[in-house]
């Protein structure tokens, strides 16, 4: 097929797989437009992904991150980003998921006041999802998407005022295009999910005085911002756009990240509106980070909530730096869903939501996400009363001094069976669904994504490769549950083992692939070293 496809390409282009509508996305003219991202900036993301296996090493050889000394000037100098466009002064409430029609079209008429679409942490990044989300968005943009489900329901778009602002999430650095391949070599994921969306919406969005804007993933330094920027630079060129017309929030989702945040604003000074506190991705990346360190052990995930000291200076510094700068500082997820059936459970649920937002609004951010539509009346009423202004730039939090020692500290906590083999569970339902090309999934009335599945693959490495090093008395030289079993391969096994038969009879998305997803946490868990990235190893196996 590929060859076939190379004789009507441009040259060094290659695609290796056909999904409907493609054509009239993958143009030539859009092609040139990749190619020439890959010809120009391949060789400094490959120097950036190498810099970040450098700075690993440092970690694992015991080093720990902090301040830089060469950009203290950036730091401490007085300076601003680039003001705000109208359309993103207010982002109080934003809600993120997949780009799948049904999901574009409830996200846009949510009532939320921004939507990412996420080709990122909530899309399996099959060639067919990826064509069929950038359709779908390139129709929400011209005000034409429909979408009829299998019971003839009709869903179409409100009209432009009342729907929410697009933001998109391209894929990080870290991840590949393995279908597009530019003189032989694979497109960057990040440059073909911005390149293409840019090419066939950048003009009208202009023109509605929408940008467009992007989310931007799982950066961990200053260079990595600059290469965004060159990025986007070249494409406004490209496109005969104003300088800076496109602009972007960065997920501060790395712990490196959190270092350089003032960097980070100011390499994008020019079209930068915020940071946003990705909490999720912050706490893998925690872990990640300190794989070779037995003293900063994590409790199990359901104790490693904001208020921990170490999220709660995170995420205080990042309100400091942005209204320092002039930019948003948008708070976390919250990704509880209803509960349906159960009247009880599910108000204690929104319970924790109200709890988790009027922190926010309290603390001083300028908005919040949530991954579903029934919490935007509960976000929204709470930041309205917190937040009768579009944003809170003037709560400069002059109060917070966090150091390096603060944003490091490892909480105290334990770990419970039910924490233990829900880990296993979320893994391993997660990555069946991913497999099946479903990156959002709904368990056990939480909306699992790609941070929250790493959070426990990384959580279950890190229990069962260190001894006892939190306190608890030592069993077998390993850690222990509170009741005083042993965490060690024994039970990872055991828990593994029996897993097929609680899932048993469940109508699963992604339910044939179990077994697949079991062997892989298997092998994953069982590594000496600790993967970077669970949906690198997965990607391989997506179609």
């Amino acid at each position: 097929m590929s060859a076939v496809l190379k004789q009507a390409l441009p040259g060094g282009i290659e695609i290796t797989a056909r999904a409907e509508g493609q054509d009239a996305l993958l143009t030539p003219e859009a092609l040139r437009l990749l190619a020439g991202l890959h010809r120009r900036f391949e060789g400094r993301r490959q120097a950036l992904l190498a810099a970040r296996r450098e700075r690993q090493a440092f970690f694992d050889g015991g080093g720990l991150p902090d301040f830089r000394e060469d950009t203290r000037a950036v730091r401490e100098g007085d300076w601003r980003v680039a003001p705000l466009p109208a359309a993103l002064q207010d982002r109080r409430v934003e809600i993120t998921g997949p780009v799948d029609p049904k999901m574009v079209i409830n996200a846009l008429n949510s009532g939320a006041s921004c939507y990412m679409a996420d080709f990122e942490d909530s899309t399996a990044p099959t060639w067919p999802n990826l064509i069929q989300g950038q359709g779908a968005l390139g129709e929400a943009v011209a005000g034409t998407l429909e979408f009829v489900n299998e019971q003839g329901k009709r869903y179409a778009l409100k009209p432009f005022a009342e729907r929410a602002v697009l933001i998109v999430r391209p894929r990080g650095w870290h991840l590949d295009e393995k279908h597009v391949r530019v003189d032989g070599e694979r497109l960057g994921g990040g440059l073909f999910d911005v390149g293409l969306f840019a090419f066939h919406n950048a003009k009208a969005l202009a023109q509605l005085d929408r940008g467009p804007y992007f989310y931007l993933p799982k950066l961990q330094s200053m260079e990595e911002a600059a290469l965004w920027q060159d990025v986007l630079a070249y494409i406004e060129t490209a496109l005969g756009l104003p300088a800076g017309q496109m602009k972007v929030t960065v997920l501060i989702e790395t712990l490196p990240a959190v270092f350089q945040m003032h960097e980070i604003l100011h390499a994008l000074r020019e079209r930068i509106a915020g940071l946003n506190c990705g909490r999720w991705d912050y706490i893998f990346s925690y872990i990640k980070t300190f794989r070779a360190h037995p003293d900063r052990v994590l409790p199990e995930r359901a104790q490693v909530t904001m208020t921990q000291p170490f999220l709660k200076a995170y995420s205080e510094l990042l309100i400091q730096t942005c209204h320092r700068r002039g930019a948003h500082a948008m708070g976390g997820m919250a990704a509880q869903i209803p509960i349906s059936g159960d009247s009880v459970a599910n108000e204690a649920a929104m319970e924790r939501v109200r709890a988790d937002k009027l922190r926010e609004v309290g603390a001083g951010h300028d908005g919040t996400w949530v991954a579903h539509p029934a919490l935007i009346p509960i976000a929204r009423e709470i930041f309205d009363a917190g937040m009768p202004a579009p944003n809170q730039h003037g709560k400069l939090r002059e109060d917070v001094h966090a150091t390096r020692d603060a944003l490091i500290a490892a909480p105290p906590g334990t770990i419970s069976r039910k924490g233990f083999e829900g880990n296993v569970e979320v893994c391993v339902r997660y990555l069946a669904a991913w497999l099946e090309g479903n990156g959002c999934v709904p368990i056990h009335w939480l909306m699992e994504d790609a941070a929250t599945a790493e959070i426990a693959r990384t959580q279950l490495w890190q229990w069962l490769h260190h001894a006892d090093a939190r306190g608890q008395a030592p069993r077998t030289g390993s850690q222990t549950l509170e009741d005083g079993t042993a965490i060690d391969f024994e039970l990872f096994e055991e828990v593994l083992r029996e897993l097929p038969a609680r899932l048993a009879g469940q109508a699963l998305p992604g339910v044939a692939r179990v077994p697949e997803a079991i062997g892989m946490l298997d092998r994953l868990t069982r590594s000496d070293e600790l993967a970077d990235f669970l949906t690198l190893p997965a990607y391989e196996r997506l179609d």
